[in-house]
């Protein structure tokens, strides 16, 4: 059993170890010393049950942490207590423990911790490593989320569109450090969907959560172009300038038929409608292909579903595309001057309208307040080149901000 295959038993034995009787707190603690056992010993043998044999683990794990603090009296009461060998429980608590960690009372970034370490089984280090702070650090806030969340019932209802929310904002970490976050997102939302699809309520699958099927399949469609959007110079590649040749194909398949399905219960969703638009992307094979006017289409649905700015933003480039730079600048005129990218997006336009001064200026201006190192330098690049057309005369290419 790998890393990631004994990560995956998390969840459920937490599940078990809080079904028994033992806080979430207290559970969460035995299951990573579990965790650190299991790897230190499995070397040499597997053991033929590896749930039962981590459910007891982190079961003595507990039971001796809890004898540490306790008088002899509870120590033998609560070993007398002790279940007897044999099967363990076989209810799934993936949805619970991910309702639990994305709870609405924690901050986004603490949500997110805690997510990691109890529902993912990274350790205190990965997650540190993945967010570029130290251990330490790390650590308060993992205590923290889960003191907030210690008296929380475990059988509470739970918020999905928080899980969501919380699952997406890994996803967009991307891949820095020792774990892959963009691919950890993505195995811990076919976890939601599946447990999600397992259940009933009022008689019903509750597959009716296709917001989540949405999520999973936009996760696959952009992640299915990551092997194209970093240059073997190691800078940022456009999608407009991507050799699709390495997308991955398996993956927009997947995803495309997850979408489908979901757009075929009539419950559009932000989600979903995203989905839709990447999609379209993936589906042309040039550039030249794209259908922006669908594109276009697929926007004006997510504005009616978020009335978000930055939907807006990503809409006056589709309708540049679709009908020209003077439209995509009209359209650009109605987003608010604060919104980030906004300075890249209307370089872009300007610069397809062949005014390249202005655009020159405006990707220098984009470059100084860009957050992300690849997208400023990738912006430099854009305001230098813009630049030498204009001194040079040539005819602009296609780049996307």
């Amino acid at each position: 059993m790998d890393a990631l295959q004994l990560r995956e038993l998390t969840p459920a034995v937490i599940g078990v170890l809080v079904r028994r009787g033992v806080d979430f707190v207290c559970a969460e603690d035995a299951v990573q010393e579990a965790l650190i056992q299991a790897s230190l010993t499995w070397s040499v043998g597997m053991p033929e049950d590896p749930k039962s044999w981590m459910v007891t683990v982190a079961w003595r794990k507990f039971l001796d942490a809890h004898r540490a603090e306790s008088s002899r009296r509870d120590r033998e009461e609560r070993v007398h207590a002790e279940p007897p060998p044999g099967p363990t429980e076989t209810a799934d608590d993936t949805l619970q423990l991910l309702f639990l960690c994305a709870h609405p009372s924690l901050t986004p970034n603490s949500a997110v911790a805690l997510t990691l370490r109890a529902v993912g089984g990274l350790t205190t280090w990965q997650i540190a490593q993945a967010y570029l702070v130290p251990e330490a650090t790390m650590a308060q806030r993992i205590s923290r989320a889960k003191r907030t969340v210690s008296g929380v019932r475990f059988d509470e209802p739970g918020d999905l569109p928080t899980v969501r929310r919380v699952l997406y904002l890994i996803f967009n970490e991307g891949y820095t450090g020792d774990v892959d976050l963009a691919a950890e997102a993505i195995r811990l939302c076919r976890q939601m969907v599946r447990v999600a699809s397992q259940r009933t309520h009022d008689a019903e699958p509750r597959t009716h959560d296709t917001e989540s099927d949405g999520l999973l399949a936009l996760m696959l469609l952009h992640h299915a172009r990551r092997p194209a959007r970093i240059g073997s110079d190691g800078s940022l590649v456009p999608l407009a300038l991507q050799d699709r040749s390495l997308w991955d194909t398996s993956l927009i398949t997947e995803g495309v038929d997850i979408l489908q399905r979901a757009l075929a219960r009539d419950r559009l969703g932000e989600f979903q409608a995203q989905a839709a638009i990447a999609a379209l992307h993936a589906d042309a094979q040039r550039v030249e292909d794209t259908d922006w006017v669908q594109i276009v289409g697929w926007y004006d649905e997510l504005l009616a579903l978020t009335s978000s700015p930055v939907v807006e933003l990503n809409r006056a480039v589709a309708v540049g595309e679709a009908d020209g730079p003077a439209a995509g600048l009209a359209a650009l005129a109605f987003v608010d001057a604060d919104i980030p990218r906004r300075a890249a997006v209307s370089a872009y336009l300007h610069e397809k309208a062949g005014d390249l001064d202005v655009a020159a200026r405006l990707y220098a201006e984009a470059a100084r307040s860009a957050t992300n190192l690849d997208e400023r330098n990738h912006l430099i690049k854009q305001a230098a080149r813009t630049g030498t057309l204009r001194q040079d005369g040539n005819d602009t290419s296609t780049i996307n901000p």
